[in-house]
């Protein structure tokens, strides 16, 4: 996009909207991202609601949400803004570090979640890494999931998993593996000799064949197939 009568190009900037009951937290927020150059908070939400009306209406890219609030939950708008036609990647943003709600937050489809005691460079850096589409976990969340996969799966969770893979071709079930182990879209390029892009372009039909919405997701259900 130029700028009118200079013909320069300007930055693309990530539009964020911050979702939370705490006016206190969305102001501090709010002046934190409102100083960085290639981020702008295009609205605020008091409820998961209104998060609804504010994917709608100003079609952030990254939402932070919060977990506790009124009417909605975080959990449940996660859910219900996953299903819009122009879907934001979210961050679930907290002061509740419970394990139930690092995996209920992931298995929602969020792609972060970070707990609010957060510096801001992390959150701001977090912000960044999601709106490439890298998900993002606290030291915390990471034990947690770590320790959700290492967990044994039950043998429906199981044979469950292992029915949505035999869904994938060949190469697909190779970057799924991928995906579990944690590797990033450059190293499995690198590891099975393909470009970055088809590698994206892999991992976008993933998504559509597994029912999941981020990454996360793609390797708790190859854990659970016990492949990883």
């Amino acid at each position: 996009m130029s700028s009118p009568g200079t013909g320069s190009e300007s930055p693309v900037k990530i539009k964020v909207g911050i979702v939370d009951d705490d006016p206190l937290v969305r102001s501090a927020l709010g002046l934190m991202l409102g100083g960085q150059a290639d981020i702008e908070v295009v609205g605020e939400a008091t409820d998961g609601q209104e998060a609804l009306t504010l994917v709608r209406t100003s079609a952030p890219d990254v939402v932070l949400m919060d977990i506790r609030m009124p009417r909605i939950n975080g959990l449940e708008a996660t859910r219900r803004v996953l299903t819009e036609s122009r879907s934001p990647r979210v961050i679930v943003l907290t002061t509740f570090g419970a394990d139930e709600y690092v995996v209920d937050a992931l298995a929602a489809g969020a792609d972060g979640f970070l707990l609010k005691d957060t510096p801001p460079p992390e959150i701001v850096a977090a912000i960044r890494a999601v709106a490439s589409g890298e998900p993002i976990l606290s030291p915390k969340a990471t034990r947690t999931l770590i320790t959700r996969l290492r967990a044994e799966p039950t043998g429906e969770r199981a044979a469950a998993a292992s029915r949505r893979l035999e869904a994938l071709t060949e190469r697909e079930h190779e970057v799924a593996l991928a995906v579990g182990r944690g590797l990033s879209n450059a190293e499995i390029a690198k590891e099975l000799y393909l470009s970055i892009p088809t590698v994206k372009a892999h991992v976008s039909r993933l998504f559509d064949k597994l029912g999941a919405t981020n990454r996360v997701q793609i390797a708790i259900t190859v854990h659970d197939a016990g492949l990883v």
